[in-house]
């Protein structure tokens, strides 16, 4: 059965444990252990699964060196693009970039919205390595927590607020410091917000990365969707 997550506290670990940076550098060691995340060159397909909506297939290709992101979606028989290169961006509707007002609507296509795809799946992927970026906070204590029957170590994570204004919580496996769930709150004394459950691994030039991850709302578990990351 789903834990409440509202009605379970999250302690601090005794102080015998090993410090809350410690458990991120370990954590880092398991999921990017030869350091590759900052140069990552790769393309990798994300299928998303929704309840009542057809099937997403996104591919995305990165080259951080470069500082480039492409995103091609594909959905109900429709493909956009975005291609983002440092400042630049360019944004296709199936094959043409030649876009009426009424079609950038309707598939909500704008710089604006590609650049938050680009750092939507560049942080997920990213993480935990992502939490070494400028404007985070990790506090300092550690927590633990016993979730769906297993008891993790817990990462407590706020930013600054140009970065981000969520409280983000991410548990790792005290054994191996695998990444297995992590969980964000708008307003954490409302129990607002996601919590997202990662199963199976999948090797990205060299990176371990969730496999797959169910979105779930965190005021009553009502599932939003699962995504699954594909080699290409």
């Amino acid at each position: 059965m789903f834990l409440t997550l509202g009605f379970i506290s999250i302690a601090p670990v005794q102080a015998q444990s090993p410090s809350a940076e410690e458990v991120l550098q370990k954590a880092i060691a398991f999921h990017d252990p030869n350091g590759n995340w900052e140069s990552l060159n790769t393309t990798f397909k994300v299928v998303m699964e929704t309840p009542d909506r057809p099937l997403r297939t996104s591919t995305i290709a990165v080259d951080f060196p470069q500082q480039e992101f492409t995103l091609d979606v594909e959905q109900d028989g429709n493909s956009y693009l975005y291609k983002i290169n440092k400042d630049s961006c360019e944004i296709t509707l199936n094959g043409s970039n030649d876009i009426s007002e009424e079609e950038a609507e309707k598939f909500r296509l704008n710089c604006e919205r590609g650049n938050f795809m680009k750092d939507y799946y560049t942080y997920l992927y990213g993480l935990p390595m992502k939490l070494n970026d400028p404007g985070t906070h990790l506090d300092p204590k550690l927590y633990n927590k016993t979730f769906k029957g297993k008891k993790y170590v817990v990462l407590k994570v706020t930013y600054d607020a140009e970065v981000g204004t969520d409280t983000w919580y991410f548990y790792f496996d005290p054994t191996t410091y695998a990444m297995e769930v992590y969980q964000f709150y708008h307003d954490e004394s409302k129990n607002d917000g996601e919590y997202i459950l990662l199963n199976g691994l999948e090797e990205i030039n060299g990176i371990k990365m969730p496999k797959t991850r169910a979105w779930y709302l965190n005021k009553d578990d009502k599932y939003l969707g699962t995504d699954t990351l594909e080699k290409i």
